[in-house]
C-alpha cells in the first residue's frame, strides 16, 4: 500500500516543463515539452498546440479538437471533439433519409490510444470504421437492433448499442453508417442512427436513442510519441536522441517512434533537461523511515539507516530503531541463527514446491496427450513407413519455434484460432495454428483426419506437416506460404497490375481443381464451406494453394447433403444453404463462382462504401449481365481483342455457378473441366474446341487422378480439424484477414 503511495505522490512531483521563455499553461492545461505554444517552443509541428485566451479560463486547442491533458510519463493526450464528427444516418416518418455524414479524424504521426472504443447508436444500425494500421488497411464494425424488450444502461452488447475496442497504431478513421430498413420497420424509439470514437469510459444511456443533445464535446485519447525509429535505432544516433539525463528510452512501447521515461526515484521533463533526484527525506510522505533524521537521501533511492547505539531497520512498518543493551550481543547472534535456519526451510520449500510443479506440469501434458488423441495418433503413425507421416511435435518445439508465441509472430487470426510464424531448427518456415477447444466426442475423426492429411501431397493444397498434442486444444503444423493471399494481389493496384488475365485463369483452373477434388475423388467427400480469396494462398511462381479447411466437413457417402448451422463469410455464402441450413457441394459452387467474379473485376465480394445496388458483388454482376453491360465493370487492363472471347465465357461460368437454386448450378468437376478446356484453348489457339469431348480430350480432363496428385492440408491461418456433428458456431466474419 504504501508502495502505491510514493508512486502516486512522485507522479505529483514530477511536473512537466516547458521550454525556457515559452507558457507552460493555456487556462488550466499544462503544456510540457516537446509540446508547446508559440514559435519555437515545440519539438516540431506535430507537437504545436493553439491557445484560444478569447474563452475563461483560457482553452488549448490542438487542430480541429480541445485539449484536456497531456501525460509526459506515459505519452497520452486526453481530448474531446465537437458532437459535429459524430456520424448521423436519419431519417423521417416516411423513411426518407433526412441526414447522412461519414466524418474523418485523422491524428498525423500520432495513433488512437487503446483506452478508446468504437460506439454504434440505434434500432437498426450497421456501423463500419476504417482507418490505416501502419501499412495495412484497418476495416471493423458492428449492428444494433432494438428487439429486445428491455433497453438497459450503460449495456452496449448489440440491443440498441454495440461497441468494438480500438486496435493499436490507428493512424486515421472514417466512420460509415447504414440503416437495414430505414427506420420504417422499427420500433418508435429513435429515427436516427449515431457512431462514434470516445474513450472507454463513456457510458451508454437509453435516452441516447432519442437524441444526443446532451452529448457537446466527445473525449476521446491520443497515444503520441517522439522521432520516427525505435528505442533500438534512435539511441545509435546521440546527437539527436532526445532521451535526456537520469531517463530511458520505453522498449515497452510499440508504437511508431519512441518514449523517454524518468527512472525511479527521479522527476521532472526527459525531453527537456533530464530528470532530477527526488529528495524523498525532505517529505515525511515520499520515505517509511520511522523519524526524519535516520533517512538518508541517495540518487535515485533512499535508505533508512539507525544511528550508532541502535539497532534495527529504522523503518515505520519494521522494527524501527532500539537502543542496544549490554546482554544484547548474544541474542544477536542467536536472531542470525534463526533467520538462517528459516531461509533454509524457506529454500527447501520453495525447492520442494518447483519440483511439485514440474510433476504436476508433466502429468498435464501427459492428460492433454491422451485426451487429444495422441495414443491413437502414434499407433497409426507408427504402422506408417511412409517419410510422410504426420510428425508429433513437443510443445517445447512449438514454443521455441514462436517465441513462445509471442505476439510478434502472429500472422492471422480467425474464428478457429490463432495463426503464428514459427522457425523450426532445421527446417523452413512454418505456419503453427493454434486452435479453439475441440469437442472431445471426434478426437478419433480428428485424428484420422490429421493422419490422412499428412500423406496427401496435392500441390495446390497446402500442406499439413504435423501436430501437437500435449496442450488443451490442438496445435497443427503447415508449411509456410510466402506470397500472401490471391484477396491481397486483386485489391492491391500495383500487385493486381501484375496478374493477367492468363495467370488469374490458371489460379481459376487450379482451386476448381482442388474442390473437385475434394467432391468427386477423395475417399470421403469434403465440403469446403468457406471458399474465398482471402483463403486461397499464392506461392512466388503464383501457383494456388487452397487453405483454411477449419470449416469443412466431412460428407458421409450415403448422404448428398447435411443439417448444420449457417457458416462461412458474406458475399461469398450460398444464399440457398443460408436460407434452409441444408450445406451441400454445390454450397461451394456458389462461393467460387464470387471468386470468379472477384477474378474477373477486382472488385470485393462486399464493400459497403458503394452505393446499394453495387454492394453485393454477386448481384451487381448478374445485373450488368442481363443489362448487357458486363465489360464496363470487367478489370480495365485485363480485356483485350484476344481473351475478348475468353472472358465471356469464364463470365457465362460464373452466372450458372450464382444460380440461386443449387441443383441449377454445375458441379465442380464440371467448372474445373470448363476452366481446364479455356487454359488449353489459351496455350494452344490451334486447337479445335470442338474436339474437346473426344475420348482424349475427356481423358485428359476426367482420368483418375495420379498418386502425386491428390488432396492435401490447410492453410497457415487455419485448421483442418474435424467439425463436430454435435457443436456449431455461426461465423460470418466481415473482415479481408487471412
Amino acid at each position: 500500500m504504501l508502495a502505491g503511495v510514493l508512486f502516486v505522490l512522485k507522479a505529483i512531483l514530477s511536473t512537466a516543463q516547458a521550454l525556457p521563455g515559452c507558457p507552460g499553461h493555456c487556462g488550466d492545461v499544462e503544456i510540457p515539452y516537446p509540446f508547446g505554444i508559440g514559435n519555437n517552443c515545440y519539438l516540431n509541428s506535430s507537437f504545436a498546440v493553439t491557445c484560444n485566451d478569447s474563452y475563461i479560463p483560457a482553452k488549448p486547442t490542438y487542430g480541429i479538437v480541445d485539449v484536456q491533458s497531456i501525460s509526459i510519463n506515459h505519452g497520452k493526450m486526453n481530448i474531446s471533439y465537437a458532437s459535429e464528427f459524430i456520424a448521423h444516418d436519419c431519417y423521417d416518418e416516411s423513411g426518407t433519409q433526412v441526414l447522412h455524414n461519414t466524418p474523418w479524424i485523422s491524428l498525423g504521426t500520432f495513433t488512437f490510444s487503446t483506452d478508446n472504443k468504437f460506439m454504434a447508436i440505434g434500432c437498426d444500425t450497421f456501423a463500419i470504421i476504417t482507418g490505416n494500421l501502419g501499412n495495412d488497411r484497418y476495416m471493423a464494425g458492428c449492428m444494433t437492433v432494438c428487439y429486445s424488450p428491455k433497453i438497459v444502461n450503460d449495456s452496449c452488447n448489440g440491443v440498441g448499442c454495440c461497441q468494438i475496442p480500438i486496435p493499436e497504431g490507428l493512424t486515421h478513421f472514417e466512420v460509415t453508417l447504414s440503416s437495414y430498413y430505414n427506420h420504417t420497420n422499427v420500433t418508435d424509439l429513435n429515427n436516427c442512427s449515431y457512431a462514434f470514437v470516445v474513450q472507454n469510459q463513456f457510458d451508454f444511456s437509453s435516452k441516447y436513442l432519442q437524441g444526443l443533445e446532451d452529448v457537446d464535446m466527445v473525449p476521446m485519447v491520443f497515444d503520441w510519441a517522439v522521432g520516427e525509429e525505435n528505442c533500438e535505432i534512435a539511441q545509435r544516433n546521440k546527437s539527436s536522441f532526445l532521451c535526456k539525463a537520469n531517463s530511458t528510452c520505453d522498449a515497452s512501447y510499440e508504437g511508431p517512434g519512441y518514449r523517454c521515461n524518468c527512472l525511479d526515484g527521479y522527476q521532472g521533463n526527459p525531453y527537456l533537461e533530464g530528470c532530477l533526484d527526488i529528495n524523498e527525506c525532505k517529505n515525511s510522505t515520499l520515505n517509511d523511515c520511522e523519524k526524519p533524521e535516520y533517512c538518508i537521501n541517495q540518487l535515485g533511492s533512499y535508505n533508512c539507516s539507525c544511528p550508532k547505539g541502535y539497532y534495527g531497520d529504522g523503518t515505520k512498518d519494521g522494527k524501527g530503531c532500539i537502543r542496544n543493551q549490554p546482554n544484547q550481543i548474544p541474542m544477536l547472534h542467536i536472531a542470525l541463527g534463526v533467520s538462517i535456519s528459516s531461509v533454509a526451510v524457506i529454500a527447501g520449500s520453495a525447492w520442494l514446491y518447483l519440483l511439485r510443479k514440474k510433476r504436476k506440469l508433466i502429468k498435464l501434458k501427459e492428460k492433454f496427450f491422451k485426451q487429444n488423441g495422441g495414443l491413437m495418433l502414434q499407433q497409426l503413425t507408427g504402422r506408417e513407413e511412409s517419410s510422410e507421416t504426420a510428425k508429433i511435435f513437443t510443445a517445447e518445439e512449438l514454443k521455441k519455434a514462436t517465441n513462445n508465441y509471442n505476439e510478434s509472430m502472429i500472422i492471422g487470426q480467425g474464428g478457429y484460432g490463432t495463426v503464428y510464424k514459427g522457425f523450426l531448427e532445421g527446417s523452413n518456415t512454418v505456419a503453427i495454428k493454434k486452435s479453439k477447444i475441440v469437442d472431445q466426442g471426434q478426437i478419433e475423426q480428428f485424428i484420422n483426419e490429421v493422419v490422412v492429411l499428412s500423406k496427401i501431397n496435392h500441390r495446390n493444397v497446402v500442406k499439413l506437416l504435423g501436430c501437437c498434442l500435449e496442450e488443451e486444444v490442438p496445435l497443427l503444423v503447415y508449411e509456410f506460404v510466402s506470397n500472401g493471399t490471391l484477396f491481397d494481389h486483386i485489391h492491391d493496384k500495383e500487385k493486381a497490375a501484375a496478374m493477367t488475365w492468363g495467370t488469374r485463369l490458371r489460379i481459376a483452373a487450379e482451386t476448381a481443381g482442388v474442390l473437385s477434388y475434394l467432391h468427386s475423388a477423395a475417399s470421403i467427400p469434403i465440403i469446403h464451406r468457406d471458399v474465398k480469396t482471402t483463403n486461397i494462398l499464392l506461392d512466388n511462381t503464383y501457383t494456388a494453394k487452397v487453405s483454411d479447411f477449419g470449416a469443412s466437413r466431412l460428407v458421409p457417402i450415403d448422404q448428398t447433403q447435411l443439417s448444420t448451422m449457417v457458416q462461412g463469410t458474406l458475399g461469398y455464402l450460398d444464399p440457398e444453404y443460408l436460407h434452409t441450413s441444408q450445406l451441400t457441394e454445390k454450397s461451394d459452387v456458389y462461393s467460387f463462382g464470387v471468386v470468379l467474379v472477384e477474378l474477373l473485376t477486382g472488385r470485393k465480394a462486399l464493400a459497403f462504401d458503394r452505393p446499394e445496388e453495387e454492394r453485393s458483388l454477386a448481384m451487381y454482376f448478374l445485373s450488368s449481365l442481363r443489362k448487357n453491360c458486363l465489360f464496363d465493370i470487367l478489370e480495365g487492363q485485363l480485356v483485350d481483342e484476344e481473351n475478348r472471347n475468353e472472358i465471356m465465357e469464364v463470365a457465362k461460368l460464373a452466372m450458372r455457378c450464382l444460380e440461386v437454386k443449387g441443383e441449377e448450378r454445375p458441379s465442380m468437376k464440371e467448372v474445373a473441366m470448363e476452366l481446364e478446356g479455356l487454359r488449353l484453348t489459351e496455350k494452344h489457339p490451334w486447337v479445335n474446341v470442338e474436339l474437346m469431348n473426344s475420348e482424349e480430350t475427356e481423358y485428359l480432363l476426367n482420368g483418375k487422378p495420379s498418386d502425386s496428385y491428390s488432396f492435401g492440408g490447410s492453410s497457415n491461418n487455419t485448421s483442418s480439424v474435424y467439425d463436430s456433428l454435435r457443436s456449431h458456431v455461426i461465423t460470418l466474419p466481415l473482415d479481408n484477414g487471412r
